[in-house]
């Protein structure tokens, strides 16, 4: 459980300074002058190019058997495009910074995914489970101290975002030098593998199929907060409302993750994507405060459902010599999934805001309908 703590402390320090920038940057780009659709193209363009090198940094894994300079090298990456934020005056530059924080992320996913799975010792929900814990709970972190921010000196001018910017530097440095103290198996040496997708488990390839589509239709986070401003909030209150969605994450991740080892990842992913599809439904209905932090709320829940216990499905259905590369691989078929997925809700918020979240609200009730045809997992013996 060492490397599991250890690198769920990482995941804290690193999410609480990307979570103090993440809600202001849709507030930032309508002061910069960007349009919903723009900021579909950012975020859709920024995940999913960086998407593409998950497959091929847990493939390097499986084949170098270096998960930790590569995981150290991606929190680097992600740290420092913190410094393009500060300087951008453009949603151009505003882009650039997204792209290099998700290629850090695209390039540390699978090798991080890979130690923990490693040090799970078969209790893959248990695992991840208590990482999202650790992640989630710097995300609230991170998003409180950006409220705290926020309520005492306002966002009234280009140079108030720029020094939550400079701020969030901080906890994304801890977090790098924390990844030092990780240990990772010696004596491991380089292996070829190979990798075809009619040898996979069905139960696998049922899963990485459905979970593309259904990203097709889970936009940005970002359409969230501009709903919720949308429907009346302040600035202030929208980051207050992600705070709720974070800490109601954290707070179940860990006996989700448990629960998932006992009663089979199946169930929790159905009840996961159908709450998804109720929430996002929500979200095109809601028309008070109080229903939007509601709405947060049980996102948070459908966060914990699906998250970890995604990550322990891969882990446990994927050959013991592929686990790098098919981890990866599943993160990638989401990462590409949200250019078309951002994009398409950006030009339908044109229709109305609402619109998005009917057809997220949709997708969401097809991938759960769709887990419960095509993922017949058995009840694993792990954790009875």
């Amino acid at each position: 459980m060492y490397n599991i703590v250890l690198l769920g402390i990482v995941s804290l320090l690193t999410d609480a300074a990307t979570e103090m920038v993440y809600p202001l940057i849709p507030l930032y780009l309508s002061r910069l002058g960007a349009a919903p659709a723009v900021m579909g193209i950012i975020e859709g363009i920024a995940e999913s190019l960086a998407s593409l090198l998950k497959v091929f940094s847990g493939a390097a894994s499986d084949r170098f058997q270096k998960k930790k300079p590569i995981t150290l090298f991606g929190y680097a990456a992600s740290a420092l495009n913190r410094v393009i934020l500060i300087a951008a005056s453009s949603w151009w530059g505003v882009l650039a910074a997204r792209i290099v924080d998700r290629f850090g992320k695209g390039v540390r996913t699978a090798p991080r995914d890979l130690l923990i799975a490693e040090g799970a010792n078969g209790k893959f929900g248990r695992a991840f489970g208590l990482h999202k814990m650790f992640d989630m709970l710097g995300s609230a972190i991170g998003i409180f101290l950006s409220y705290i921010i926020v309520i005492n000196i306002g966002l009234n001018s280009a140079g108030d975002y720029q020094s939550i910017f400079l701020i969030s530097l901080i906890p994304a440095a801890l977090g790098v030098a924390t990844i030092f103290f990780v240990r990772e198996k010696q004596g491991q040496n380089a292996q070829k593998i190979s990798f075809k997708w009619k040898a996979l488990d069905g139960r696998l390839r049922a899963f990485l199929i459905v979970i593309f589509f259904f990203t097709l239709g889970n936009s940005s986070n970002t359409f969230l907060l501009l709903r919720a401003r949308e429907r009346g909030l302040s600035d202030s209150t929208v980051i207050l409302a992600y705070f709720v969605f974070n800490i109601s994450a954290s707070l179940l991740a860990y006996p989700i993750g448990r629960l998932s080892d006992k009663i089979g990842r199946r169930k929790v992913l159905v009840a996961g994507y159908a709450l998804y599809g109720i929430v996002y439904i929500g979200f095109a209905l809601v028309s008070g405060s109080f229903g939007v932090f509601a709405l947060f709320a049980a996102y948070g829940l459908y966060t914990a459902l699906t998250s970890g216990v995604e990550r322990a499905f891969v882990s446990e259905a994927a050959p013991p010599h592929l686990k790098g590369t098919m981890l990866g691989l599943y993160s990638t078929l989401v990462g590409i999934g949200l250019l078309p997925a951002s994009v398409a809700a950006g030009l339908l918020w044109g229709w109305g805001p609402a619109v998005p979240f009917w057809f997220g609200g949709a997708m969401g009730l097809f991938a759960a309908a769709a887990f419960a045809l095509l993922l017949k997992m058995p009840k694993p013996a792990v954790g009875k």
